[in-house]
């Protein structure tokens, strides 16, 4: 276990000078990776499949092209990490789930093909929370193992903040990458809804592919690497920015967002946020609460019950893929995903129309906002990851095991692109603060945030 405050995070991008060079090689690179995870897996536990044969051979062909002047791209050569709900040709997708047990549908994802022709090395599946949801695997936090990694991208995020890959894929329907890169101390993009092809993974309305990783370069170069060769979801025009990293861009006006996850955030956590926000007031960004302009304060009260708009939208989207699951295993379905479903299905046609018809409302809200600021910053999470042992036989089960996904609703059910910068510790364990923008502001989030990194010094507590 690393001590957050000692964190250095793993990275790719400073690597490629010495690929070009040839004084090292992505062959290193990925040999360091699997040092890395002999030492740091069995407690970790961030993986449910790890192709070390397939992983070297790719490696050594990456090493080639470097050494002949073509590499395919910034990130061929790097060691990526998928989480278990996309398929890969090489690999078993179980999806967390014992009824899954020993699927193997040998076809890679969009996303995962995309990366296969960037030069990618996709090294291993991570765990995932069952299906998903919220039923958690067995990864626990790189910073304290009795401690949650979030949900349900637990293995991506814990794999990049224990430095075994410098980049992982994981997905979103409420919170799934936000929370996780935020208790794991990962940059992480959660782009504009279809901003990367999803592949087989539409089932749901909400559901995004993003990256997790040690660093903005490595962030945005996996996810425009992907968007370049796979594009969006169908419909969507997908994520467009620049090919490398986007310049910083300091935010003139800032708004700051208490959704309705403030109430739980802890003194601590508050203290720091403030600190954050005291920052970014000496260094000339104005800051705009929801008591400052009445729009605001309509957006606060439209996403006011997002955790109900995104539990209402995917549950009654989910309900017959997983009721066929149920029914085909019923043993192989865990107790907890069964109560989700059993929620779900006492819901009508018109319990979905209304849900819609809030998130289309909020929707419409926060693009009214948009000539009013750049962007709104946020905390990622309500605070550091929480204890988590296990459910307790004979006790109810808990409701969130994997940690509250309050901050992250938001963005969700606005379609809107996030980035989760790595800006706090509390008590010692990362806490992220999220950047959110207007529809396919992706590129200008990670600039704003790229100036956040060389203008806000990390908070330490």
């Amino acid at each position: 276990m690393t001590a957050y405050h000692d964190y250095k995070p793993l990275t790719f991008h400073d690597a490629m000078p010495r690929f070009a060079d040839g004084s090292e090689t992505p062959r290193a690179y990925l040999e360091r990776c699997l040092e890395t995870i002999a030492k740091r897996e069995p407690v970790v536990k961030a993986f449910t499949a790890i192709n070390e044969t397939g992983a070297r051979a790719a490696a050594d062909a990456s090493a080639a092209r470097w050494k002949a002047g073509k590499p395919l791209s910034p990130i061929d050569g790097m060691p990526v990490a998928i989480k278990d709900l996309l398929e890969t040709r090489d690999m078993p997708t179980q999806m967390g789930c014992a009824a899954f047990k020993g699927n193997f549908p040998k076809r890679d994802n969009a996303a995962v093909w995309a990366l296969r022709q960037a030069g990618a090395v996709i090294l291993a599946k991570t765990v995932t929370a069952e299906l998903g949801g919220s039923h958690p695997g067995p990864t626990t936090n790189p910073f304290d193992p009795a401690r949650t990694p979030g949900g349900s991208s637990s293995g991506s995020a814990a794999a990049v903040g224990a430095r075994m890959v410098p980049a992982a894929i994981g997905t979103q329907v409420g919170g799934s990458i936000i929370r996780p890169a935020a208790y794991c101390g990962n940059f992480a993009l959660k782009p504009t809804q279809g901003g990367l092809n999803r592949g087989e993974r539409q089932a749901t309305s909400m559901s995004t592919h993003g990256p997790h990783a040690g660093c903005l370069e490595d962030m945005w170069q996996v996810a425009i690497e992907i968007a370049n060769r796979a594009g969006g979801d169908r419909g969507s025009v997908g994520l467009i920015g620049p090919s490398t990293l986007p310049a910083a861009v300091k935010p003139n006006r800032l708004i700051v967002l208490e959704t309705e996850g403030w109430s739980i955030v802890d003194d601590a956590t508050k203290a720091g946020f403030d600190a954050v926000l005291r920052q970014l007031r000496d260094a000339g960004v104005t800051l705009i609460r929801r008591a400052d302009h009445p729009l605001v304060e309509a957006l606060e009260q439209a996403i006011a019950n997002g955790r109900a708009v995104c539990g209402s939208v995917t549950s009654w989207e989910n309900r017959w893929y997983q009721r066929g699951i149920v029914d085909n295993d019923p043993a192989g379905v865990s107790e907890r995903a069964k109560a989700t479903l059993a929620k779900a299905e006492a819901m009508t046609p018109n319990d979905y129309r209304m849900a819609l018809l809030a998130r289309e409302t909020a929707q419409h809200t926060h693009a009214t906002l948009a000539p009013l600021a750049d962007a709104a910053i946020t905390l990622a999470c309500p605070g550091p990851a929480p204890l988590w042992s296990g459910d307790i036989p004979g006790q109810p089960l808990a409701p969130r095991p994997t940690g509250d996904f309050v901050f992250n609703a938001p963005s969700s059910m606005l379609f809107a692109p996030v980035v989760t910068v790595p800006l706090m510790s509390v008590g010692g364990m990362p806490v992220g603060v999220q950047l959110m923008g207007q529809q396919h502001e992706d590129a200008r989030m990670t600039g704003i945030a790229r100036w956040f990194g060389q203008t806000v010094k990390p908070i330490v507590g």
